[in-house]
């Protein structure tokens, strides 16, 4: 029996999809182990900081191991996959040594093998599984691995019950094992490193926490049981492991929670990007606000006409809704005011105006708020902006944005209206010096014409860094936008 050299296996990192980035969550495996993938095949999801990523192969060959599970978060450069590759250059078939090699180190899955995470369990044959060492002494959990992410890999190898019939009379006599703690079987209780962290916190060791979730992983649940154990189970972890010090008060972490009437949802991917973005812009740039009621009776007739004539404005098969002309009058307002689309270099103490305009639109997503920017907006045409807008809302509804559509926004707008709201005081996006909020158009009484009417009426919001932008110039942006989407009409003439 042959296989193939260590150097045929080759292991796909988890690469920098994004600049910036050092971590991704595994959202879908597209294949298993045994798999034929070829050089470009998409083998998993994954979603980073800012958006969900396709991830291909660069090579041939069969899926030896997945190293991690769907929803376990990576650091980037660490192996995520193995695969055999066929006919390396160099390398040809040796003899397979006489003692069993692991299961994981198996090319494929051989007949009656079981899939597991890390590979395949034991074979429903004569194979045996290499007998544990002994462990002297009293039950200790085996140093952590250098990398905490790496934790499965390991861990989960070890942990694979022999299946019925692995092992025969060939066997060694059985040698000491280490006592069963709480499930674990005595080896390094399976968490991922956010619970690690909080257990630490806590002051919960481990090795005396019952897991309760899948393969034996340990939850933050079954943490925040163990730091508030019942009455009936406590003597039982007090003999375990001793009990943290008295703390003064308990902490808000340490207060026990019933699951039945709260639900603790993890933060991490987008809406960990969007919290730390969002905090790093309210306490970094200094916020004003201001705001306009307007008269929108013209733009909603606008878009009637628009909808209902689109041949005669090269809008054929495209989308036709206010947010176009809002987005058209925004951009009417920056050419007008160049220095409203600027940036602040904080460690050259200087103001950049750009002179481009990559256009923000900020969209509430599954996954949370993105915003996706329309480069070069600026030099956009309206059936072209028309164009830029359908996409980017399609894409980023599908999830499919990539981290490149996200990056190099100037100023964005956020339309709040959709949702049956009158305004608000929207956070700038770091690096940009403005965002325009737009509320519901509603019908309303206003006076037109030395009338009482009835008149389709919006209230627009621009908040702006102090920093770049004093109130002269954000009021004079404001009242731009306001004053072209009264009358819209030229819009039409100046494209």
């Amino acid at each position: 029996m042959t296989t193939m050299t260590d150097a045929s296996v080759r292991e796909f990192k988890m690469p920098d999809v994004g600049e910036g980035l050092t971590e991704a969550e595994i959202l879908k495996w597209y294949v298993q182990p045994g798999d034929t993938v070829t050089d470009g095949q998409v083998v998993c999801e994954v979603e980073t900081a800012k958006a969900a990523v396709e991830l291909p192969i660069p090579y041939d060959g069969v899926v030896r191991e997945l190293r991690f599970a769907e929803g376990t978060t990576v650091d980037v450069g660490t192996p995520i996959i193995a695969v055999a590759v066929a006919g390396a250059a160099g390398e040809a078939p040796v003899q397979e040594a006489p003692e069993a090699a692991p299961a994981a180190e198996e090319p494929a899955a051989p007949s009656g093998r079981k899939p597991v995470l890390v590979g395949y369990g034991v074979a429903e044959s004569a194979t045996r599984r290499r007998p544990r060492k002994p462990q002297p002494g009293p039950p200790a959990a085996p140093a952590a691995p250098a990398e905490e992410t790496l934790y499965a890999a390991t861990a989960l190898r070890d942990t694979v019950p022999a299946q019925e019939g692995a092992q025969t009379s060939s066997a060694p006599a059985a040698e000491p094992e280490r006592p069963a703690l709480n499930g674990h079987g005595g080896q390094r209780p399976l968490a991922k490193p956010p619970v690690r962290k909080l257990a630490k916190d806590l002051g919960v060791d481990l090795a005396t926490v019952t897991p309760s979730g899948p393969e034996g992983v340990i939850t933050r649940e079954d943490v925040h049981k163990a730091a508030a154990p019942s009455p009936v189970e406590a003597p039982t972890r007090v003999q375990a492991a001793p009990a943290p010090a008295p703390q003064a008060a308990p902490t808000a972490a340490a207060v026990s929670y019933d699951a039945a009437r709260e639900t603790r949802v993890p933060v991490k991917g987008v809406r960990k990007a969007t919290a730390a973005a969002m905090v790093g812009s309210a306490f970094t740039a200094p916020h004003v606000t201001e705001f306009v009621t307007v008269d929108v009776t013209r733009t909603m007739k606008l878009v009637e006409e628009l909808k209902r004539s689109p041949a005669e404005y090269g809008l054929e098969g495209l989308r036709v809704n206010p947010l176009l002309l809002i987005a058209k009058a925004l951009l009417v307002a920056v050419r007008r005011h160049p220095e409203i689309n600027a940036s602040w270099d904080e460690a050259n103490q200087e103001i950049v105006v750009k002179h481009y305009v990559n256009l923000g639109i900020a969209a509430a997503t599954p996954r949370g708020l993105i915003v996706p920017n329309i480069k070069d907006a600026h030099s956009r045409t309206l059936p072209e902006l028309a164009a830029s807008l359908g996409e980017l809302v399609a894409t980023a509804r599908e999830g499919k944005t990539s981290p490149a559509a996200m990056q190099g926004g100037t100023v964005t707008i956020t339309n709040v209206g959709v949702f049956g709201v009158d305004t608000g005081t929207p956070l700038l996006n770091p690096g940009e010096s403005a965002i325009l909020a737009v509320g519901a158009i509603k019908l309303q009484p206003w006076v037109h014409k030395g009338k009482v009417k009835p008149r389709q009426v919006t209230t627009l919001a621009l908040s702006f860094d102090h920093r770049l932008v004093d109130g002269e110039l954000g009021s004079k942006v404001l009242a731009d936008v306001a004053a072209v989407l009264e009358r819209p009409k030229r819009l039409i003439t100046w494209g």
